[in-house]
């Protein structure tokens, strides 16, 4: 048995949301750049170069990609061989979150009720997911999330006879109807099967996918390059002002389901997906 102190863990998560807030992924700055040559309206063009210009900015300067700093979405992948020591794993992880947005001076975005909406004043408590896995490590990966796309997303239980055109339908109606509200160019996650709450998770774990990367069955990848294609036949382009890239990637993730059942999530994410993960 293997044991790793909370105070690692709260260092980790604290490290984490520093840099994932200020410093952009290469992946998906590689994926802008690619859509710039793709581009061709060119107010499209000019918001996409600034979208470029803003991450630079950014990294030089150690300051947020975005005003919205998001709600912290942490992914927790812990070995079953790990015995965690000295203090308890999830107040180890919002105090890290604590930390890392007051050291930051990132925007604090948490309230503590969503009826009487007083702000918590640290941006806690996290969003924290845990999985256990197999061996005698931690994996910790930091995804701020802001609400400019969560709003944006939606979860529909489809039926079976619905299929693949239901699936593609909603969709894209979802796309459609979220406008520029998401700050397009987008990325969309998307999960279908499981249950209501697996596939709205599996959709928000399919926006840590690397941009380069496909699905690794070969049915959905085609899916995801039918979805992207027809999204981005929509016009709605760089921050809704027209063009031909209005979504970035498509990444879909899947789960068994019930016979009677087609839960379909859809998550929204801005072009500033922010994530970052360690193993320690």
């Amino acid at each position: 048995m293997r044991e790793i102190n909370a105070g690692v863990i709260q260092d980790n998560v604290q490290k984490l949301f520093a840099s994932t807030c200020c410093d952009l992924g290469c992946d998906v700055e590689n994926s802008i750049k690619k859509a710039l040559d793709a581009e061709k309206a060119s107010s499209g063009k000019k918001i996409l170069q600034q979208l470029l210009e803003n991450i630079n900015i950014a990294r030089e300067d150690n300051i947020p990609l975005c005003q919205d700093t998001g709600m912290a979405v942490v992914f927790l992948e812990i070995g079953q061989d790990v015995h965690i020591t000295g203090g308890y794993l999830y107040e180890a992880v919002n105090q890290g979150v604590r930390l890392a947005y007051k050291n930051g001076c990132f925007r604090k975005s948490v309230v503590k009720s969503p009826i009487f909406r007083e702000n918590t004043l640290d941006n806690t408590p996290a969003i924290i997911h845990t999985d256990i896995i197999p061996g005698d490590k931690i994996k910790i990966i930091a995804m701020p999330k802001g609400f400019g796309s969560e709003n944006m997303s939606a979860v529909k239980m489809l039926k079976p006879s619905d299929g693949v055109e239901g699936i593609k339908s909603f969709v894209l109606d979802t796309v459609i109807k979220a406008g520029a509200n998401p700050c397009p160019p987008v990325i969309l996650g998307i999960g279908i099967g499981g249950t209501l709450e697996m596939c709205t998770l599996l959709s928000k774990k399919a926006l840590l996918r690397d941009m380069s990367q496909k699905s690794s069955d070969k049915y959905i990848a085609s899916l995801e390059d039918e979805l992207l294609d027809d999204i981005n036949k929509t016009g709605i382009g760089p921050q809704g002002l027209g063009g031909k890239v209005t979504c970035l990637k498509v990444n879909i993730l899947t789960y068994p389901t019930h016979i009677a059942g087609l839960p379909v999530s859809v998550n929204m994410q801005c072009h500033a997906s922010r994530h970052r993960e360690i193993t320690i």
